[in-house]
């Protein structure tokens, strides 16, 4: 792989905005050198406002830039599989947004492509790596209250106004698109955090409900797992909930304590033991991927090993999946 790292992206909405787009620039040893929008004016003004020297409105076009030589996979989950399979098997790595794909069994057709070429796949778990969620693991594997014993996640949020327009309903809520609804697009970080510090889960099942009657998707969620050290765990989500129900926890509990932490508000770190309540801040950076993308490049670079791919991806929609029933 060359010393640089020139990434082609496929999609430009919000995520690369913000969260993405501008820490590939940032980053040591990677560059962006074209986009692609199906729109080929929006595709334009996006690479023009960011000094990027090409726009496509053709996926394969993009992938057959010869100074493309890695794949930013930024579009809705439906359209995944078929771009990162594009990619590899065009011999260009690819970095996917979460959830990696619709099902488990795309996510699957996905690893198979990447074993027969031997082209990496990197899927965008990146809260592995921020700063926040990496000292929640050190609290566990420290020993901060004890052997843990439970887990709970409590996830509430009332609907997003878009959500009540029956006639352009978001993508998030369309399972052809998402793979279902806000649990398959907010659930999948919560779960591949607690697979990264507990184990793999090996057991799960779950209750699903429409009770908004907003759209076609689940709004309502229950659900109990299993590591496989033996850890249970339980789940509860619902995204029509009232403004005074919100919420974002997860609790884990010890023989001798309790670590409460949030996924998406990155409130303060609670940590309860016998002293007491302390709170712990911690900072994350301005572009939340910046720290997972420099692992990818250093990747693709030969200079260290990303464990972020798509084999330790494919468990978090398996869960899913087993949890909504579709498998």
């Amino acid at each position: 792989m060359e010393k640089v790292i020139k990434w082609g992206f496929i999609g430009c909405g919000e995520v690369t905005k913000y969260k993405s787009g501008p820490a590939f620039q940032k980053v040591e040893g990677s560059e962006v050198v074209a986009v692609m929008s199906r729109n080929l004016q929006k595709a334009e003004q996006y690479a023009r406002e960011r000094h990027i020297a090409h726009w496509y409105a053709d996926a394969q076009e993009l992938i057959d830039d010869p100074e493309v030589n890695a794949v930013y996979i930024a579009t809705p989950p439906s359209s995944h599989a078929t771009y990162a399979i594009m990619a590899m098997k065009a011999g260009k790595p690819c970095y996917i947004e979460k959830p990696m794909a619709v099902t488990y069994e795309e996510c699957c057709r996905i690893n198979r492509v990447s074993h027969e070429t031997g082209v990496p796949c990197f899927v965008a778990y990146y809260r592995r790596y921020l700063p926040y969620f990496l000292k929640v693991k050190e609290l566990v594997e420290n020993g901060a209250v004890g052997n843990v014993i439970n887990i709970q996640i409590r996830f509430a949020q009332p609907p997003r106004n878009l959500d009540y327009n029956s006639e352009h309903l978001p993508w998030r809520v369309q399972p052809d698109i998402a793979g279902g609804g806000y649990f398959y697009d907010l659930a999948p970080h919560q779960i591949d955090l607690l697979q990264d510090i507990f184990g793999c889960i090996l057991e799960a099942s779950g209750y699903k409900s429409n009770q908004g009657g907003l759209y076609p998707a689940e709004d309502t969620l229950s659900a109990c797992f299993q590591f496989d050290n033996g850890l249970v765990g339980s789940g509860s989500w619902c995204f029509v909930a009232h403004e005074s129900a919100r919420e974002d926890r997860i609790e884990i509990i010890g023989d001798r304590g309790m670590i409460c932490f949030s996924v998406y508000t990155y409130d303060p770190i609670a940590l309860h033991t016998e002293r007491g309540r302390e709170e712990i801040h911690v900072e994350n950076p301005t572009y939340v991927q910046q720290p997972l993308i420099q692992a990818v490049v250093d990747h693709l670079r030969g200079l260290s090993v990303c464990p972020c791919d798509g084999e330790s991806a494919t468990l978090t929609n398996w869960v899913m999946d087993k949890i909504l029933g579709k498998i």
